[in-house]
């Protein structure tokens, strides 16, 4: 089970790791190690600060869509 961080409420949590596991299975590369699965790996990765919410410059489709700020 992944800890969700205090700055996160539970739905939040839950947004932006299914928002990353849909990066995730779309290509884009894990910044947490391990053998997981997606949504796994996106939680860890939220619950670790790897990956935030999108500021209001980054829309959906944007080019850095893989790339999301801290």
């Amino acid at each position: 089970m992944v800890n969700r961080p205090p700055e996160f409420n539970r739905y939040e949590f839950t947004v932006v790791a299914s928002l990353r596991a849909k990066q995730l299975l779309a290509g884009c590369v894990p910044r947490v190690i391990g053998d997981h699965s997606p949504a796994t790996l996106a939680q860890m990765e939220v619950a670790d600060g790897r990956v935030g919410r999108a500021s209001d410059e980054d829309a959906p489709g944007s080019p850095r869509q893989c790339e999301w700020q801290l």
